[in-house]
């Protein structure tokens, strides 16, 4: 017979302070997400992150059950077919609280290389655009009436995906000079301004990255496709992996022809958060963080807003109600 062996971590600690987390992060995994319609279901290469609180009077928490717990419910997903990767961190959560007794918060987070498959916009060429997506859980032990414990989920998804940004202040500054060319030749400001309308002007871009996350509880549903969609359309123009010189131009002309600041982004994802997931409830909590890599600074730009969905959107209506009154 083996002999039962010392549980170390349950014993005492010489020095009595709760700690908030305890854990292990940069787990690799593979993690396989189904999806519907009979489409292939996309492989991920994941980092996981796990932590659950631990009391005063414990020395440490067993971290062997953290890796069991996830490895766990992934042999599951593999055999059932997972589909919001979220729900997967929150099912590790869940398990970590029954696995450690003591602990009253489990916290499990993943991040992800996904590949947007797109083509180009002329010559439509096949290409893959790298993007992270990441997705957390909180799970909390809750007492219901009953005196018996329930648990409350928190969950957050999002995603960072890079684009193309025009400066809009350069680009006039540009026009002008252009228009004072123009006027210098002869041709009249109606006409110049009608030329000027129809070609976009020189400005300097940058390489910009947003990053959506949203804040949800329980069950309610947030297709991270949705998500992606609104950063790509939410910068001046989308970048691709392969452009074919028709298709350069198209992406040149489209961005010049929407210049945008950092802060123009952020707005922009705001505002179609708002309209895109009109189900989420008020107290949903939402980070938008716009950053662009300046291509005539060494400097990044950096614009962020992070608000309940409620706040987004009351703000969303005093500002319409100023225009419509002429507010400027």
């Amino acid at each position: 017979m083996t002999p039962d062996l010392p549980d170390v971590q349950a014993c005492a600690p010489d020095i009595k302070i709760n700690l908030t987390r305890v854990g292990v992060k940069n787990v690799k995994k593979l993690v396989e997400v189904a999806r519907t319609g009979g489409k292939r279901p996309i492989v991920l290469v994941s980092d996981f992150h796990m932590f659950v609180d631990l009391p005063r009077d414990i020395k440490g928490a067993n971290l062997s059950r953290n890796l069991e717990a996830m490895y766990e419910v992934l042999d599951e997903a593999v055999s059932t077919g997972i589909y919001d990767v979220e729900d997967l961190c929150s099912e590790v959560a869940k398990r970590l609280l029954d696995r450690h007794a003591y602990a009253s918060v489990a916290e499990v987070g993943m991040k992800s290389e996904y590949m947007l498959m797109r083509k180009t916009p002329v010559m439509k060429i096949s290409c893959q655009e790298p993007a992270t997506i990441f997705a957390e859980a909180r799970a909390f032990r809750t007492p219901s009436p009953d005196k018996k414990s329930g648990v409350r989920i928190k969950k957050v998804i999002g995603a960072e995906i890079v684009g193309m940004t025009a400066c809009p202040c350069a680009q006039e500054l540009m026009r002008e000079k252009a228009a004072g060319e123009l006027a210098k030749m002869g041709m009249s400001k109606k006409d110049s301004d009608a030329f000027l309308d129809s070609i976009p002007l020189a400005t300097h871009n940058q390489r910009g990255r947003g990053i959506i996350s949203i804040e949800v509880e329980n069950d309610i549903k947030i297709p991270l496709e949705k998500i992606m969609g609104i950063i790509e359309s939410s910068m001046s123009a989308k970048t691709y992996e392969i452009l074919k010189r028709p298709d350069e131009a198209k992406v040149v002309e489209t961005a010049h022809k929407n210049p945008m600041f950092v802060e123009d982004c952020v707005r922009e994802m705001a505002k179609r958060v708002i309209e895109t997931f009109e189900y989420l409830p008020d107290d949903s909590i939402v980070t938008i963080t716009q950053i662009n890599e300046e291509s005539i600074h060494q400097h990044n730009a950096v614009a962020e807003r992070i608000a309940s969905l409620g706040d987004l959107r009351r703000e969303l209506r005093e500002g319409n109600t100023e225009m419509e009154a002429g507010v400027a």
